[in-house]
């Protein structure tokens, strides 16, 4: 045993990076208690290992006292004198309590130690090396599913995606290969676990960034992403060079790059629209593809704003079950109620008539 355990330190220590003294530390607290457990003993016991011969002692630590009251915790000066005359009031001496079978329980016991530390060690290298990934795109394959999470294999660690972070529309397949965000990854008590999403902005943020240069450099900048996983997203880009154009440049040369997007997110409607300094402009953009004749801002609360677009382009503004106008909402942080200009015609012209009502009044009375 003594050969096996020096063996199986060395190893993990040059294949798991797992230090000896940290292993032989936790080893010999185990031991301590497997002692007080196996012998129902509950004096103070020191267990020490020999890395060098792998053999174990057990030693039973005594108090130097004048008068013996415990002779499980104590021993007296004068028994203490005899051993070393160098002993005074308050040493501690070790005494050899190794017992004859305690060899298959130390076996047992370092067995479990050193899988336990194995465990560990292999938990914190995943950890360390998918936190580096953490806010990144990475490509897994579908490992299996079921009613809580898709399973992806990361190539090293399975990451769990959650139903909302799923796209609602798409079916998720064993081996599939896709690309997911990691957004977590936590070091647990179970092992180090990483969560990943295909719903969420950022994934479209990470995809515009590998498919557009100009945007991994800086040159054009995403300012702001609202999306319907699945369905339809926003982009609001800008240019930090005045000789570039931030929606084309998204675009690509006859659509290419965002079509690669939307491509990897299964056909996801997918709209470009240049942000602007001025609210007005931006708000206008962000209802792409409707027209917008006017925006006017509420002076009570400058995030709300009131849009007028022609008759016809209503429905188009508002859009199928009016997403067109919550995503220009999150968008753009504004809360947008839009209007036809017939039915703006309308509420400006109330309230002159109500004016006109009340003058006649006056008149009526002063008459």
């Amino acid at each position: 045993m003594s050969k096996e355990m020096i063996n199986a330190l060395n190893t993990l220590e040059e294949e798991k990076g797992i230090k000896k003294e940290v292993v032989i530390d936790a080893l010999e607290a185990a031991l301590v208690s497997a002692y007080k457990r196996n012998y129902g003993q509950a004096q103070n016991v020191d267990v020490e290992f020999d890395d060098k011969k792998g053999d174990i002692h057990v030693y039973a630590v005594k108090e130097v006292v004048e008068e013996v009251l415990d002779d499980q915790q104590q021993v007296s000066l004068s028994d203490a004198l005899n051993i070393n005359k160098a002993y005074e009031l308050g040493d501690h001496i070790k005494f050899e309590v190794t017992p004859k079978s305690f060899g298959r329980i130390a076996a047992q016991t370092a067995k479990q130690v050193i899988l336990q530390r194995v465990r560990e060690a292999e938990r914190e290298i995943i950890y360390n090396k998918y936190s580096e990934y953490e806010n990144e795109i990475m490509t897994g394959e579908v490992a299996r599913r079921d009613n809580r999470f898709v399973y992806v294999d990361l190539g090293g660690v399975e990451a769990v995606m959650s139903k909302q972070d799923q796209i609602p529309t798409e079916r998720y397949e064993p081996h599939d290969h896709i690309k997911v965000y990691v957004t977590k990854v936590e070091n647990s008590g179970k092992g180090a676990q990483v969560f990943v999403s295909r719903s969420t902005p950022d994934l479209l943020k990470r995809l515009f960034e590998q498919e557009v240069p100009e945007i991994f450099d800086g040159t054009v900048e995403i300012v702001s992403v609202a999306r319907e996983a699945g369905d339809r997203a926003k982009v609001a880009v800008r240019s930090n060079d005045p000789d570039i154009d931030a929606v084309g440049t998204c675009v690509g040369p006859r659509g290419q790059r965002v079509q690669t997007i939307v491509n990897e997110l299964n056909g996801e409607n997918m709209d470009i629209v240049e942000w602007e300094d001025d609210p007005a402009k931006y708000i206008s953009n962000a209802l792409n593809p409707a027209e917008v004749v006017d925006v006017l801002f509420d002076e009570e609360n400058e995030r709300t704003c009131m849009v007028i677009v022609p008759d016809y382009q209503l429905s188009l503004a508002i859009g199928k079950r009016g997403q067109n106008a919550r995503l220009a909402a999150k968008l753009t942080g504004y809360k947008i109620d839009i209007k036809s200009e017939t039915d703006a015609k309308d509420l400006v012209e109330q309230p002159n008539e109500e004016d006109t009502t009340d003058s006649d009044s006056e008149t009526d009375d002063n008459e």
